[in-house]
């Protein structure tokens, strides 16, 4: 066991299922062990690192922000973070020129949440089966899993769930204490699993109708991963309430709720430390202009689309179902994918699941062509092998 391995064991709080891989080192799509070998990161931290590791832009951003000033109290105005401001709403879908800056996809969830109940005086929500929006108290509330759920209840009360897809169990479940409706474009935990676009949009306009807040959680789905800037647009929808987070910072935790004119925002009643601090919004501000400038929106489609053209053929006869959008994707099998995922370890490829019998990819949208080929190769391989075992 390495020494990094042993101290971590010893005292930190056990609450992840950690792998025994140490690593110290990344740069662009690449991530490097303590023992110096080299893997294709498919993981980037839960979708976070977009533009790969270490972006140049990013760190530079960053390291000159960091000699000017890091931290300012939300009672100031601060130049970088009116700066982000205005090129986040830029490209925000129509209406979203608001925004409220945090530190995490969850948080910017919590913020929603109490943003809907104080709009509308209303306390229920709706919410999707196989949803996941975080971990703290009212994220967790709209959180679908069991096991994330079971050991901290009760949780806030008035949140419902009812199957995804499904306008009509939406629109029985609504009463007249509805605040919200909460959905993921792409249920990323959830198994991967697309929203329909005639579903969205039935919800959308029961929402106008019945004066319901309608909350889009992109927490994972939003800055270009599904081939778009906002997962939404591919199905025009105008969410009163859009939450991101994870590659909004580029490594630097960031998060951020952005709301249309319809949503109050009480002064003194919501807030945050750390949210949109100068250090954040510089790097914020370097990754937009460089998904941008690089047509990461584009780039994603068309790599997305390379990964299935090259690899579905190959493996369809093993598998259930290849679901993506953009360089969003989930392989569902007929097993368990655990030994699956530790085998393309073994192979220099790190992956993740989404439920027990999904692998779920989210490669930085800056892997070039010869990397996703590895990356598809080795999927293969390891697919075709593991079938021959059930």
């Amino acid at each position: 066991m390495s020494d990094y391995l042993r101290i971590q064991k010893a005292h930190e709080f056990n609450v992840y299922r950690k792998r025994d891989l140490v690593l110290v080192r990344a740069k662009g799509t690449r991530v490097w062990d303590d023992k110096g070998r080299e893997y294709i990161d498919c993981v980037t931290g839960m979708g976070v690192a977009s533009l790969g590791h270490c972006h140049d832009r990013v760190a530079e951003a960053i390291s000159k922000q960091s000699r000017v000033l890091t931290s300012c109290s939300n009672f100031f105005i601060n130049d970088v973070s009116s700066l982000l401001y205005e090129r986040l709403t830029s490209l925000a879908p129509s209406g979203l020129d608001r925004v409220f800056f945090c530190n995490s996809g969850t948080e910017s969830v919590e913020a929603a949440i109490k943003f809907a109940r104080f709009t509308t005086r209303k306390k229920d929500f709706i919410c999707a089966e196989g949803g996941y929006h975080g971990r703290t108290l009212g994220a967790l509330s709209a959180t679908y899993r069991p096991e994330y759920r079971k050991d901290f209840e009760p949780l806030v009360p008035g949140f419902k769930f009812v199957p995804f897809n499904d306008y009509e169990a939406i629109e029985s479940s609504v009463n007249s204490d509805t605040a919200g409706i909460i959905l993921e474009i792409v249920q990323g935990e959830g198994g991967v699993n697309i929203g329909e676009r005639e579903y969205f949009k039935s919800v959308e306009k029961l929402c106008d109708e019945r004066g319901i807040i309608l909350i889009i959680d992109e927490v994972q789905t939003g800055l270009c991963r599904t081939g778009k800037m906002f997962g939404c647009e591919h199905f025009d929808l105008k969410p009163d309430i859009l939450c991101l987070a994870k590659s909004l910072g580029g490594g630097v935790p960031m998060g951020a709720t952005l709301c249309n004119r319809r949503i109050e925002s009480p002064v003194g009643r919501h807030g945050s430390t750390f949210g949109g601090n100068p250090l954040a919004c510089a790097a914020s501000l370097a990754v937009l202009n460089t998904m941008v400038d690089e047509h990461l929106d584009i780039q994603a489609k068309e790599k997305g689309d390379y990964f299935y053209e090259n690899i579905y053929s190959e493996i369809r006869h093993e598998i259930v179902e290849l679901r993506s959008l953009g360089l969003l994707i989930g392989i569902e099998l007929r097993q368990n994918v655990k030994p699956l995922i530790m085998e393309l370890q073994e192979r220099g490829i790190l992956v993740l699941s989404a439920g027990p019998n999904v692998i779920r990819l989210l490669p930085p949208i800056t892997i070039e062509y010869d990397e996703l080929d590895k990356v598809i190769e080795n999927m293969i391989s390891v697919i075709k092998n593991h079938s021959k075992d059930i």
